[in-house]
């Protein structure tokens, strides 16, 4: 756990102490989650089964330079009996001004383990703005552990 913690503390420290000329936004985003797991004896395969959830949480959005920002999220994911939070932790890049590319680690807390409840997972998403404040987004993530599925979340966010 402790391993977690340093990286963590080090993106968090560089995130919130940019330079005080970049700009600074926060928001709520939310939506649907699919989740990509083989139930049969907790083995991944070709055929996964596909259960549906939501999400719901806050973003921040730390402009570092003309194209790139950095934005850390906090998500409460319901998928069935399961739930947990979420902590994306993205680069994010603008294409242009309205299409953005975002790449990081997801730190997840999951509730209902006994044993595991920490894991690291890795995320890739796009976002589109459909109003200045206003966005769609999609993002995949990918498990890296067996008891760690892949998810699709297909969503809006909305800046405050």
């Amino acid at each position: 756990m402790k391993f977690y913690v340093t990286p963590l503390a080090l993106i968090l420290f560089f995130g919130f102490n940019l330079n005080a000329q970049n700009s600074f936004s926060f928001g709520v985003k939310g939506g649907l989650n699919l989740t990509f797991f083989k139930v049969v004896e907790g083995s991944f395969g070709t055929n996964p089964n596909v259960e549906f959830g939501y999400y719901g949480g806050l973003f921040a959005d730390f402009n570092i330079d003309n194209q790139f920002h950095f934005q850390p999220e906090v998500l409460y994911i319901g998928l069935n009996d399961f739930r947990f939070l979420n902590a994306p932790l993205y680069l994010k890049y603008d294409i242009n001004n309205n299409f953005h590319l975002m790449v990081g680690p997801s730190l997840n807390y999951f509730f209902d383990f006994f044993s595991n409840k920490f894991k690291v997972r890795a995320d890739l998403g796009l976002a589109y703005n459909i109003l200045p404040k206003l966005n769609l987004h999609m993002k995949y993530t990918l498990g890296f552990e067996e008891m760690t599925p892949n998810g699709l979340f297909l969503g809006v966010g909305y800046k405050l």
